[in-house]
Formats: structure tokens, sequence, C-alpha cells
């Protein structure tokens, strides 16, 4: 039975959580959406995991701050590292005692990052394994939207412009119609060679549940962040990092990075694959996940008995 929740903030953000699996597991799955996104990108991993592991495993999503049904909130705190914060309170709250697995998608991967950054003695008394799909440690330096450089830094100046915009419209959100007809753009720049209809109407479900002010607010800190260095020091725990290689947004060297500072990350590269790999590649999404889940769950059981 899932169970939904809300957890506030110290700025008096209120934060949309869903839970399931027991109160008290042997592990418990963290799992990060995307900018604009929301929690229920993450529904396929989510029946698998409770099919999978069953009452072994607790499984959690949220909305970050100004996305899904989470409240919006003031300008300043549309950033990576109160992402990082934010993290380290959910945790706090819904999975207090137990090993923790984290796994992002694109700027939940980077939420991750701050987290580990910002929280090093938190960081490691809880987490025990690193799921990173479609994400990067080095903000814009590998996006080229799959068009050459030239135009590409041209596009990422209006971009950046028109996010500085956005964000000052405050908690309005995106016209259904204008995303309705913003569609076939949406489809070109998340998604590969192929997609089902039922996911970009939930993708543009989710864009228009995020704020104006999370789509614009969020993109100068989104584009700044460099963390492979801390990553480095992650290179103890079970990791896996995935990407396609059809991805305009965080492309294969992105993910390539990320393996390079964890030497032991199972790197997966799905053919044909856009951004939405949760959406478009389920099965190798299931496979990464639950590959550090099992890890984790043989250390606590070897633990447990003293090996």
């Amino acid at each position: 039975m899932r169970e939904h929740t809300e957890v506030r903030m110290s700025d008096g953000v209120r934060l949309h959580v869903e839970a399931s699996g027991p109160a008290e597991p042997e592990v418990t799955a963290v799992l990060l959406h995307g900018w604009t996104l929301d929690g229920r990108t993450w529904h396929r991993q989510r029946a698998e995991l409770r099919e999978r592991f069953g009452e072994r495993v607790r499984v959690v999503t949220y909305d970050a701050r100004g996305h899904g049904r989470s409240s919006c909130m003031a300008l300043p705190t549309a950033t990576l590292a109160q992402l990082g914060d934010d993290l380290a309170a959910v945790l706090d709250a819904v999975a207090p005692v137990g090993p923790v697995v984290l796994v992002g998608h694109s700027m939940g991967g980077m939420t991750i990052m701050e987290y580990a950054h910002r929280h090093p003695g938190h960081f490691t008394a809880r987490t025990a394994g690193l799921v990173f799909v479609s994400t990067t440690a080095e903000g814009h330096a590998h996006t080229v939207y799959g068009l050459s450089p030239r135009i590409a830094r041209l596009l990422r100046l209006a971009e950046t412009a028109g996010a500085g915009v956005l964000a000052r419209c405050g908690a309005w959100r995106p016209p259904r119609a204008l995303l309705r007809a913003l569609r076939p753009s949406i489809r070109w720049l998340l998604f590969g060679d192929r997609c089902d209809a039922a996911d970009i109407r939930l993708v543009t479900s989710a864009v228009a549940h995020a704020t104006m002010r999370s789509i614009g607010g969020f993109r100068a800190s989104i584009g700044a962040q460099r963390r492979l260095d801390t990553l480095a020091a992650l290179a103890h725990l079970p990791a896996a990092a995935l990407v396609g290689d059809r991805d305009r947004l965080t492309p294969p060297p992105c993910a390539e990075s990320i393996a390079q500072a964890l030497p032991a990350t199972e790197l997966t590269v799905c053919p044909g694959a856009g951004h939405m790999l949760m959406m478009e590649r389920p099965a190798e999404v299931g496979a990464a996940l639950a590959g550090v889940l099992g890890r984790v769950l043989e250390g606590a059981r070897a633990a447990a008995v003293g090996v």
C-alpha cells in the first residue's frame, strides 16, 4: 500500500512524499526525479522493486520543491544546494534508520551529489549504494542538444535568458494548451528513437505541474555544478550509471566521467535511447537498480551475521 505524506522544510516549503513497503526495511530506495518532472516518472521502477524485493525494500519518491504536488519556494532557494539540503531532511523524516540506496535521474542525480558534498557525515552514515540515470557531474559542459557546438552555444544563451524570465513568474504553471502544442519538441528533446505515447503524456503532465519559478530558477545552478571531486570520494560504494546514446541533455560523456570518478561503477549505455531511460529502457534501469540493491542487501545480511 502506498503512503502519501508531506514533509515541511525549514523555510516552510512542503514536499509531497510517497512511500511503499515496510516501516523497518532492510534497505530503503529513494528515487529522485529530474528537472521539471515529478515522482510519477518512476512508476515502472516502483512497481518492479516491490515485485522483486517484496518486504525487504521500502521505496520512496518525492516531488522536489516547485515540482509536482510540492509547494513553490522563494527564488533564492531554487538551487541544487537547497535540493541537497532537502534530501537530507527527507531522509531524516521518512527513512530515519537503516541503509539507503539513492537513485537519481538528471537533476535528481545532481541532487545526490550535492547532498554528498554539503552533508558528508550524514551521507556516509546513511548511504549504501548509488544509481545515476541520465545525469551529469559537470553541469552543461557536455550538453550540445545533439546539435553543432556553435548552434548549441546560441541555444544555451537563449535558454539562459528565457530561464531568467520564467524564474520571475513565481508559482504560475505552464498553460496546458501550450504544452500540448510543444509535445513534438518535448519528444525530440527527451526521448530517443522510440517512445510510448503514454510516456509523452505523462512527461507533459509533469511539466504542467512544475512552477515557472522551478522551470527557470534551477537552470543556472544546474549549468554551473561541478562535482566530480565529490564523486571520487565515494568510490567504495556499489554504484551504477546509465545513459542513452541519443541523450541530448546528458550525453554519454556525462556518464563516462561519472564512471571514471567511481571506477567500480557499472556503466550501461543504451543504444537508441534518449534522456528518459526509466520509461524508454525500464528493463536496463531495473537491472541496474536490482544489482546495486542486491549487493547492499548481501552486505547488510553479512554484517548482521558477523561474516
